[in-house]
């Protein structure tokens, strides 16, 4: 498995999906989560969507590989599901999760995962995407910055750390350290 994990706003998403699309042997994995869609986001391709209650049933039921409370009453997982797809289509998951969760995965499966921390530049210029995708609050955004500061004291712990101040060239750093480590593995 492959684990990419970034303050919310560094561009992991489209580094994943930059990923997914250039080598179909990387598949990503959906995440479930109880927050609500954000501008054209679907479910089943994006996220599964799913209430609080349906959400709490399957972590009591033991269906998730990992998951978390995020942010306040905003839970993220993945599903065993996903994996066993993933795996059983003879294909890598990319994992797309929060910090805390990554380095938890990295301590579960040591030698089963590669764990790729993406980050901006600075402070600023993640504030400034964040403001510029126009989906969040001022609250939120305060939020966001905060979480932010604190997930970046973990970047060390990440097997990479990828500095995406121009896509293209963090796209470069994160295929080329994927595949080294796919091939280590």
């Amino acid at each position: 498995m492959v684990s990419i994990s970034a303050p919310s706003g560094s561009g992991k998403t489209t580094l994943i999906n930059k990923l997914v699309n250039t080598c179909p042997k990387f598949e990503f994995s959906i995440s479930a989560t109880t927050r609500e869609p954000r501008g054209e986001e679907k479910n089943g391709k994006d996220y599964y969507f799913m209430t609080i209650p349906q959400f709490e049933k399957k972590v009591v039921r033991g269906d998730f590989l990992e998951w978390e409370m995020v942010y306040n009453n905003v839970y993220y997982g993945t599903l065993k599901s996903e994996i066993t797809r993933i795996k059983d289509n003879g294909n890598i998951p990319i994992l797309d999760v929060d910090v805390k969760t990554a380095l938890r995965l990295k301590r579960k499966y040591p030698n089963d995962i590669y764990t790729v921390f993406v980050k901006c530049p600075s402070m600023a210029e993640l504030e400034k995407r964040l403001r510029d995708r126009k989906t969040d609050s001022d609250f939120a955004i305060r939020e966001r910055l905060m979480k932010a500061s604190v997930e970046l004291g973990y970047e060390d712990e990440f097997d990479n750390i990828v500095v995406n101040g121009n896509v293209e060239d963090a796209f470069d750093d994160l295929s080329s350290s994927v595949w080294d480590a796919v091939n280590y593995y």
